[in-house]
């Protein structure tokens, strides 16, 4: 089959020039997106503007505008990406404990904690997200809100396979902690802020949550 049936370029031009104009397309998009997501990690969605993601990539505006229709275009699929591999980790963390659901949950505070010491950490990128956008009805917050509701279902499901007495509070109570504990990454020294102390205290509330024995 020709590559004229295929609609992928003119008749006159040689196959190989052909196969380079979507490689080289692609590979600006990519790197274009890849900065930005550097970048936004870094310094924010509103601290980072499409001049300086283009610079930055070695490219230019015209071309930013052939890969990305707008700059919320490409924040919402920096968001998607962040999301898709923040439950990649989240998997593979608790894959290691399928049948103890207690020990899932004190892994993902620990495997939290690894992160945290990283001196590239700046905590939840949609955390950071939902700290900058504004608008309820916009796309954005929309996403960073869905998002934030699925991982708030999840704890609560893991706080009901735990056994709790309400689920539903013990969930939202973990809730606080993986979000705070990012947070406070963000102001304190490696290594010696809050979240250095929430193992210890998932460990209490899921304790306190449990059914008591009869005496």
């Amino acid at each position: 089959m020709s590559t004229d049936k295929l609609g992928i370029c003119g008749g006159n031009e040689d196959s190989g020039a052909c196969a380079s104009i979507p490689s080289h397309k692609s590979r600006v998009r990519d790197r274009i997106f890849e900065t930005a997501c550097e970048l936004f990690y870094r310094h924010g969605i509103h601290g980072v503007g499409v001049d300086a993601i283009a610079a930055e990539a070695g490219s230019n505006k015209m071309s930013f505008y052939r890969s990305f229709a707008s700059k919320d275009a490409l924040v919402a699929e920096y968001l998607r990406q962040q999301e898709r591999k923040y439950w990649a980790w989240w998997d593979t963390t608790v894959a290691r404990f399928p049948d103890n659901p207690r020990r899932q949950i004190e892994a993902l505070f620990e495997a939290q904690l690894e992160i945290a010491k990283s001196n590239t950490c700046r905590g939840c990128a949609l955390g950071n997200a939902a700290a900058e956008i504004t608008d309820d009805e916009d796309e954005l917050s929309r996403l960073v809100r869905a998002y934030k509701e699925r991982v708030r279902n999840r704890l609560h499901s893991m706080a009901a396979a735990v056994g709790a007495r309400d689920a539903d509070n013990l969930g939202d109570a973990l809730m606080l902690l993986l979000d705070g504990g990012y947070f406070t990454r963000l102001v304190f020294p490696l290594g010696s802020g809050p979240i250095c102390a929430a193992l210890a205290a998932v460990r209490v509330l899921i304790d306190a949550h449990l059914p008591r024995e009869p005496c």
